[in-house]
């Protein structure tokens, strides 16, 4: 599949909209512990291409939200090294 965003909404209409509004895809999504099919929200696989300013006033329109969306981190910097040798002994 690649990677995809995962938006959920509570409304069928609304996923369909945002779906046609970014190519994605609409499934049917399962939270856990919930046994009636009603409860279940909609999901929608957004491409990771989207723009992020577009699906984020689609999510505010429509009352959505994304699931775990994390923001890239910078690498860590590495560890200083010492200049020189390190002398156990004063003598």
């Amino acid at each position: 599949m690649g990677e995809a965003l995962v938006a959920y909404f509570f409304e069928r209409e609304d996923a369909e909209s945002v779906a046609a509004e970014v190519a994605g895809d609409v499934r049917r999504g399962r939270f856990h512990g919930e046994d009636d099919d009603e409860d279940h929200p909609w999901m929608v696989l957004v491409p990771t291409g989207t723009d992020r300013t577009l699906l984020d006033g689609l999510l505010s329109r429509f009352d959505g939200w994304l699931e775990g969306v994390q923001e890239p981190r910078p690498p860590p910097r590495p560890a200083s090294l010492p200049t020189g040798p390190r002398r156990l002994k004063k003598g």
